[in-house]
């Protein structure tokens, strides 16, 4: 149970990166973690406060959203992170955020158009908005794998409520959620100006190529 320990405490850990980029308020929002090659989860306890976080206190789930070790009752979010695990081959990591730009974005139901280059280079596009669902059941999962299955976007918008990401890992699935909130609050204030113009596509196409192929240290 090594790999479960290791994820336990990076997604406590993670958490704090919520708090620091200013995406969560009180107990909102709440990182999972998929155990690889096992069909179980890490996901944060529900309403618990991030300063009190700790590798313990993390849940373990399975793909149906039971609990198979921990103490305490799992994120009220548990069946969407379960249903993303399910429907989604080689997602590692979801992230829910509240966070303020973005759910501005998603309460307008307006999909976050792509004028950024840094936009292009993260999600490959315009960052797309799902339908309105309640907390608590598969629908959100089922919004979420339905709007990102037509986008290359690791962020959606969902009407309403606020911000889903996924990524290979949990530490992916948090940059997209820190870019996702970087590219709203941008956006948002280029609009103050007028009406920005979105990148042309093969533009847009090139530079997501190059930020997902080459940028960095490979």
């Amino acid at each position: 149970m090594s790999a479960v320990a290791d994820l336990r405490r990076t997604v406590a850990e993670l958490h704090g990166e919520l708090t620091r980029n200013g995406l969560v308020a009180w107990t909102s929002g709440n990182i999972s973690a998929r155990v690889a090659d096992r069909d179980l989860i890490v996901i944060k306890p529900s309403g618990v406060s991030y300063d009190e976080l700790t590798a313990e206190l993390m849940v373990v789930v399975d793909l149906d959203g039971n609990v198979v070790e921990g103490e305490l009752s799992p994120s009220s979010d548990t069946a969407t992170h379960a249903y993303v695990y399910r429907a989604m081959a080689g997602i590692g990591g979801v992230v829910h955020t509240h966070s303020p730009y973005a759910t501005a974005w998603a309460v307008h139901g307006r999909p976050i158009p792509c004028v950024l280059t840094a936009q292009a280079d993260e999600f490959g596009g315009d960052i797309p908005v799902g339908p309105f669902a309640r907390i608590g059941g598969e629908e959100i999962g089922v919004a979420i794998v339905e709007a990102l299955s037509a986008s290359r976007s690791p962020a959606v918008l969902l009407r309403n409520h606020g911000v889903f990401t996924i990524g290979a890992t949990a530490r992916d699935a948090v940059k997209a959620a820190v870019m996702c909130e970087d590219a709203a609050r941008t956006v948002l204030l280029a609009h103050t100006l007028g009406e920005p113009t979105r990148l042309a596509q093969g533009d847009i196409d090139a530079l997501y190529d190059r930020y997902q192929n080459v940028y960095g240290q490979r």
